[in-house]
Formats: C-alpha cells, sequence, structure tokens
C-alpha cells in the first residue's frame, strides 16, 4: 500500500511539472521580441493544453500580422462554418514576388529545358484526424519559431523555400476532440488509461462533420476540406507534402518509407529513394533529442486517396508522419508514461528535419518533379478515354467534376458514337486525352489492378472511378471524336417539357430525382411509380417512372406546373407533360402504378454502429438529395416512440440485444427496416431475415513461420475491392439502372447464399465477379453467384439488408441510389 501511494504520488508530481516552455520544443536561439509567443495570444502554453481551433486561427492571424515571412488566406469554410486557412512562409524577398516564384516553379513542370534553380515548395499539413492533435499543436510551436527565429539557417531556409503552412487539415474534428480532451483534464493530470478523459464519446473527433476521415478524399475530393488543399496543391505543386498523424499509445514514432512491397507500382523507384534518403534526416533528428522511431516495418503507400501517397503520382514526394498518441494529456504506456508535449516535440522535430532535408536536397528534388513531368509528356498515349450515361447527365457531370478539380483536361463528346457497344451520347459523356500533362493520375484514378506484389493492404485495393460513378467507358479512342475543351464545367439544367392538363412523368434514373421526388411528396402532392416498362407517344419509359397526375392535387394545375418546374430545375432533371394516360404497355391508370407514401426516415446512431458508415448516410440525405433523416442515439433507443418512422436504417452495427422487441413490432406494423454490412448478421441471429452465410475455407499450409502468422490471417481481408452482379431490373431495388450488370464495392466477408427463387435474387454476383482490386483465392472460391442483398417480409413490413456499404466515401455514385429505392420503393419488394 505504501509503494502504491509513492507510485500515484510521483505520477502526480510527474505529470503536473510537465515542461511545455517553448525551450523544450525548441532550439536555444535568439528570437525576434516582436512576435508573439503562442502564450501571449493563447493564454497558455504549448501543450498545457489542447489548443482548440479557434484559439489556433487567432493564434496564426497574429502571427501574419506581425511577421513579414507569412501571409496568410482563408480558403473556404468547413461544413460547420470554421475557416481553412493557409499560412505561405518564405522570406520578405520572397513574398513581394511569389507569384513570379509560383510560376516559375509550374512553368519549369511544363519544360524541362527551364531552370529550376528557384526556392523548393514543402506543404505542411496537421493533424486531418482531429484526435491525432499532437501535429496542430505542433503547428503553434512550428510556425512561430519561422517567424521569429533570428537565425542564419532560418534565413537561408526561407530564401530557397516557399512553405505552404496548413495547421489543421481538419477543423471541426480538431475543435471536437480538443473540447473533450479540455473539459475531461484534471488538475492533477491522471496518466490512467482507464479515465473518462481517453475515452472519447461517439462519434470521436477523428472525423470532419459528416464523420468523414477526410484522409481518404484526396483523390475523390468530395468535402470542402478536401477542395480547398487539392486546390492549393495543384495551384503549386509542392515537391514535398508531410501529413502529420497519431497512432496507438504504445508505439514510438513512424515516419515513411512504408512497407516497399505495398508501394503503389504506378510509382516512380526514384521517389521512393528520395523519400529513404529524407528519412535519414528524420533519423538524425530524432536520433538528437533520444526518440524511438522506426520506418519501412508498417503503413504503405498504395492509395492514392491519402495525404502521404496522392502527392507521389503527382511528380511530388508524400511523407506520413505517426507519433504514439498520448490520447490526452499524459497516459501510462509500455514505454512509459507518454506525455503531450513529448508527442508534440516530436511531430515539430519532424516538421524542421523535412525542412531541412529540402533545403540541403533542394535541387535534386526539383530536378526529380521536372523529369517526372518530362517522362509524362513523353509516355502519353495518342488516344482518349471516354465516360458517361446517356440517361444520367449528373453522375457523369460528378466525376468530371472531380477531374476538374485535378485540373484534368476534358472535352465534351462532338457527336454521339458507340464503341465497345456502349453509347456515348453529347452532352452526357466526356473525353479526356492522355496525352496531358497529368496523364499519369488519369491513369491511376481509372486503374484496374487484380495481382499485387502484397497481400495485405492499409487501405482499399480498388477505386475504379467509372466503376465507382457506374458510367459507361471506354479506352483507345480516337481524338477526332472529342469535341471542345470544357472550361466551365455546368450540370445539365431541369426543366418541365410543358404544361399538362392530364400529368407528368419523371424518369427515375437520373442521380438527383429522389431529390426531386422527396419535394412532390413534402409538397402533399401524389405520385406513382411504374411497375413495367411502357411507352407514351414517342418516349419510352422504363421501372420506376415515376407519374404525377394533374388532378385531384392540392395544386391546381398551373400551380403544378410552376412548383414541378422550380423541382425539376433543382434537381437537374427533366419531367415530361404527357397529353394522354393512353400507353404501349401499361395505362397510365394501370394498378402497375403503385401508389408512393412519404417517407419519414430515421436512423440509428451512437456506440456500436460504425461512425463512418452513419456519417455518409447522413451526408448523402442532408447535402445530396436534401432530404431530413432523424438520428436516434442507441442511449435513448428504448424510451423513444418509433411508431412515427416509416424506415429506419442501421449502418453496420453490433448492437445490444435489447433493442430488437421493439424492432421486431414496429417491422410488422409496417415499417422498413434496412441494415447495412454487419447488422444483417446481427438480423439473422435475432430471426428478422432468414439468411444463409457462407464461409470461406482456408486452405491448410504448413509452411507458415511464427513470425509471419498474421500475415497468413490478414491476406483473406477485403479491404476494399470491386465486383460485378447481375441485376434483375424489374425489381424494385434495381429501379433507374440502365444496364444489367452494376459494379459493387466490397470490403466485408460477409457471403449470403442465393434463395433458390431467382426472382428473390435481384442483385447476385457473376460466376467472376472481381472487377478491381485484391481478393484472397478462398474468398474468391465463395463469392461467385452469391448476394449483396436480401429482403425479407415479417408481418406487414420489410427487413432489407446489403453486406456492403453502397454509399462509400461519399464518391460511390454508381450505387447511391439503391438506398433510396428502399426508402421510397421498399414497401413494394
Amino acid at each position: 500500500m505504501k509503494n502504491l501511494f509513492l507510485f500515484f504520488l510521483f505520477i502526480s508530481f510527474y505529470t503536473t511539472a510537465q515542461d511545455t516552455s517553448l525551450s523544450y520544443y525548441l532550439p536555444a536561439e535568439d528570437y525576434n521580441s516582436n512576435i508573439p509567443t503562442p502564450k501571449e495570444i493563447i493564454g497558455h502554453e504549448v501543450g498545457e493544453w489542447h489548443i482548440t481551433h479557434d484559439k489556433l486561427v487567432t493564434y496564426m492571424k497574429a502571427l501574419a500580422a506581425s511577421s513579414n515571412r507569412i501571409s496568410l488566406e482563408n480558403r473556404g469554410k468547413t461544413y460547420e462554418g470554421r475557416p481553412l486557412l493557409l499560412l505561405t512562409i518564405t522570406s520578405p524577398e520572397n513574398h513581394t514576388n511569389i507569384e513570379e516564384i509560383r510560376k516559375n516553379h509550374i512553368a519549369a513542370t511544363n519544360d524541362a529545358s527551364l531552370s529550376i534553380d528557384h526556392p523548393i515548395v514543402v506543404y505542411q499539413g496537421f493533424s486531418i484526424h482531429g484526435n491525432e492533435p499532437s501535429g496542430s499543436n505542433a503547428a503553434l510551436a512550428v510556425a512561430y519559431y519561422l517567424a521569429a527565429s533570428k537565425s542564419q539557417a532560418t534565413e537561408d531556409l526561407l530564401k530557397n523555400t516557399v512553405i505552404l503552412f496548413d495547421p489543421s487539415f481538419n477543423p471541426d474534428g480538431l475543435q471536437r476532440f480538443a473540447y473533450w480532451a479540455n473539459t475531461n483534464r484534471s488538475k492533477n493530470i491522471n496518466p490512467d488509461p482507464n479515465d473518462r478523459e481517453y475515452s472519447e464519446i461517439w462519434p470521436r473527433g477523428r472525423t470532419n462533420h459528416y464523420q468523414f476521415d477526410m484522409n481518404r478524399d484526396w483523390l475523390p475530393v468530395q468535402l470542402p476540406e478536401s477542395k480547398a488543399r487539392i486546390a492549393t496543391f495543384h495551384q503549386w505543386l509542392p515537391n514535398i507534402l508531410t501529413d502529420h498523424h497519431e497512432m496507438g499509445s504504445n508505439s514510438s514514432f513512424f515516419f515513411q518509407p512504408g512497407i516497399p512491397s505495398r508501394t503503389n507500382p504506378l510509382t516512380p523507384q526514384t521517389n521512393q529513394d528520395l523519400t529513404r534518403e529524407i528519412a535519414t534526416y528524420h533519423a538524425k533528428a530524432l536520433d538528437k533529442i533520444g526518440s524511438m522511431y522506426y520506418s519501412e516495418e508498417s503503413f504503405d503507400d498504395f492509395y492514392y486517396g491519402k495525404g502521404s501517397t496522392f502527392p507521389d503520382i503527382n511528380g511530388s514526394i508524400g511523407i506520413l508522419f505517426e507519433q504514439a498518441s498520448s490520447r490526452g494529456h499524459a497516459q501510462e504506456t509500455t514505454n512509459g508514461i507518454l506525455t503531450f508535449p513529448f508527442t508534440i516535440r516530436n511531430q515539430v522535430t519532424a516538421a524542421f528535419s523535412t525542412l531541412e532535408a529540402a533545403h540541403k536536397m533542394r535541387l535534386k528534388i526539383l530536378k526529380y518533379q521536372q523529369d517526372f513531368y518530362k517522362e509524362s509528356r513523353n509516355t502519353g498515349s495518342k488516344s482518349a478515354i471516354v465516360f458517361g450515361d446517356e440517361k444520367d447527365a449528373a453522375k457523369t457531370f460528378h466525376l468530371a467534376e472531380v477531374l476538374k478539380r485535378h485540373q484534368i483536361k476534358i472535352h465534351e463528346v462532338k457527336n454521339d458514337f458507340t464503341q465497345n457497344g456502349k453509347k456515348f451520347k453529347k452532352g452526357y459523356s466526356y473525353i479526356v486525352p492522355m496525352n496531358q500533362k497529368n496523364h499519369r493520375l488519369v491513369k491511376a484514378m481509372f486503374d484496374v489492378r487484380t495481382t499485387f506484389k502484397d497481400s495485405l493492404f492499409y487501405d482499399v485495393s480498388a477505386w475504379t472511378f467509372n466503376h465507382a460513378f457506374g458510367v459507361d467507358y471506354a479506352e483507345n479512342v480516337s481524338l477526332s471524336k472529342a469535341g471542345n475543351e470544357i472550361t466551365n464545367l455546368e450540370l445539365k439544367k431541369g426543366a418541365v417539357s410543358f404544361k399538362s392538363d392530364y400529368g407528368y412523368l419523371m424518369p427515375w434514373n437520373e442521380f438527383y430525382a429522389p431529390k426531386a421526388l422527396h419535394a412532390i411528396l413534402q409538397k402533399g402532392l401524389r405520385a406513382k411509380v411504374s411497375m413495367k416498362n411502357f411507352k407514351n407517344g414517342a418516349n419510352s419509359y422504363e421501372y420506376g417512372t415515376i407519374f404525377i397526375p394533374v388532378q385531384n392535387q392540392k395544386l391546381e394545375t398551373a400551380a403544378l406546373y410552376t412548383f414541378l418546374n422550380k423541382v425539376a430545375k433543382e434537381s437537374y432533371i427533366t419531367i415530361h407533360g404527357v397529353t394522354t394516360g393512353l400507353n404501349e404497355g401499361i395505362d397510365l391508370g394501370s394498378n402497375n402504378f403503385r401508389a408512393i407514401t412519404k417517407p419519414k426516415v430515421a436512423m440509428i446512431v451512437g456506440d456500436g454502429v460504425a461512425g463512418n458508415d452513419s456519417g455518409e448516410i447522413w451526408h448523402l440525405f442532408d447535402q445530396r438529395f436534401d432530404m431530413p433523416i432523424t438520428r436516434l442515439d442507441t442511449r435513448n433507443f428504448n424510451r423513444i416512440d418509433i411508431a412515427k418512422y416509416t424506415h429506419i436504417v442501421i449502418p453496420s452495427s453490433g448492437l445490444e440485444k435489447s433493442i430488437i422487441t421493439k424492432l421486431q413490432t414496429w417491422v410488422k406494423n409496417g415499417g422498413v427496416l434496412v441494415g447495412y454490412k454487419n447488422t444483417a448478421r446481427w438480423l439473422a441471429s435475432n430471426k428478422m431475415i432468414n439468411i444463409k452465410f457462407k464461409t470461406a475455407t482456408r486452405d491448410s499450409i504448413t509452411s507458415v513461420s511464427f513470425e509471419n502468422r498474421s500475415l497468413q490471417s490478414g491476406a483473406q481481408v477485403i479491404g476494399g475491392a470491386i465486383f460485378e452482379a447481375k441485376l434483375d431490373r424489374s425489381h424494385p431495388i434495381n429501379f433507374g439502372y440502365k444496364e444489367n450488370t452494376l459494379a459493387l464495392f466490397r470490403n466485408t466477408t460477409l457471403f449470403m447464399q442465393a434463395d433458390k427463387n431467382s426472382y428473390n435474387n435481384p442483385i447476385q454476383y457473376t460466376q467472376t465477379p472481381l472487377l478491381s482490386g485484391y481478393i484472397s483465392k478462398e474468398n474468391a472460391k465463395v463469392i461467385p453467384n452469391t448476394v449483396p442483398f436480401k429482403v425479407g417480409r415479417l408481418g406487414r413490413g420489410r427487413v432489407i439488408v446489403f453486406t456492403d456499404n453502397t454509399n462509400f466515401r461519399a464518391f460511390w455514385f454508381g450505387t447511391n441510389k439503391l438506398l433510396m429505392n428502399t426508402i421510397f420503393f421498399g414497401d413494394k419488394m
């Protein structure tokens, strides 16, 4: 007992006596007294408290106001309205002609004969995961040093370097986590990992407002924070980009290269060689302060949507830093007590070692970038790729929008044409020439790969954009088919064809059709859905077409036309007026047009529910379709009256059994329950839906060593690959799709057996389903002809499950419609 008392006495003394003075982080030098220290502006030392984003902004503004080495710009705002700041840090002389420096830097990437004797450009970004805060807190000390240091070495550095300084990649997440850590901080800091300070509440601060992991969005560029940083990246084409993260508390410090066998083969070997040379500067700096570290043993450079890998396909060098996390102010670990200031100091040290490497390797790295683009220009083919969807202009537009954000040149289609059996329609398709500067990036975006050096992936193994967006695609297209280059990309305008006294037909193919239908139902108007194909006049209509009759509506004829025209414009769709209900096929008065009920949708969130999956669903409803979705927290679920909801969505989860009886009663009374991923197994185990699962049988291998045992099991994971399924388009789940096959993203090993009745398998994997990505040979034997979707009846309601996320990371536009079909047509399945 005495020893225990002495231990806690030591802990109390140790943790309240943490060194948070600037001298702990920065070298002993002469500093400009006119530059305010962080404490003078934010009221506390770096690392004493977790910096909130508002205070971080205040300090960066103060630095910019007091230093002629720093300029500051606000590039936009987050979903929560926080500014997306960028500091440009360089010598005062460079600031006087900064635009000329930028132009010269870009010019050298376009012309290999130009001199490269100009400043090197380094983009330093911090804490893209908000609950990995040592990066943004280190930004305080690093920015102060670069503004205030009077050393000759600093002046030389700034003369030859332009630093693009992003103090917080994720303002909303950083603010959320800082609030948690600070409100749970004790005066006598308690490093016990069981303390509440180290256990954030759901959904935690890692993600942004809509719970997206923004370190997966560098390539898709769907979020406002990503759009700002990608614009900066392409404006400057930095030579080095650093991405400061944290990892498990019992680790040390990681810097790249990652595991060599997990480098994307499209990345030049010289990139990895330079990364390895830069690593020697990190090692030297960390040796000096006695910090442990490692390299080349974990993480990878495969998925180009991560901050440390995206630069590698753009002639730059991406560097990941991973610091063991205190997850608060101090925590006991296997390496002793890990303090927050210590984590900050390592990030500060790595930031400085990067700048030292950039300065000393300047000409070598600039030459690498110039050679990268020279080779890129010389190896681009004289043909093009084309993508489009002749019935969905909006979805196609959004893929073109991604390319434009990456400064990739795109052209309109000169005239309609067919290639490889696919029709590419003018106004619905885009051509991308491959003889352009960024053709390597284009290749990476549409890359198809099914064989790999390694069977383990830190992230997804496939992201092929034509599959993700569900568009038709062809390669080796003649440039003669290209029309004018598109400089101003615009969504196709919507309208109603004419005012009708009978009714209106709205095809379900367009991406924003669900937005339009929701607006119509919200207005209290009646609408019906076609369960069969038909033809009205000269126009053919497919399954899922929406019919809005004119008679017996709450709006008179003229007002209805005006309202629908507004809806069409806001949803970028065409609504067709009709003059008769007599059709080829089913008539408009047929019982094969089923009335649609206005949905009232809820989603279960909170502890036990996957935050990313629920955030992506929330974002889809709120941002894409302007549809409300009520989020029911698991803590309160048993106290909520759920009878008023028509649909309840459960993202991937491991919920408690206590809520199952309530859900069963609700479904039996007519509710539609939609479950994703692990929820499918949970629903099946609780007898709410009948599912037979298939499991891969691992081949017996006797030659695996103890050292490599984890690799054998890890190879069975589907980290993220793309598979082909065949569709029964007459089933309501597939309304709006024009093809008989669909590319589906999958990152689970949930395999559901098909039903013996084929009509109960409206989505079914083909016999050889792998389109792109990695799957083990054991899982590859199981997946053919299984189903990723099932629907079961329970009383008057429906239970619908998907084995995988149909809304993955906001850029899987091609399968967003599946969830919307469950919402509007689930009771008809």
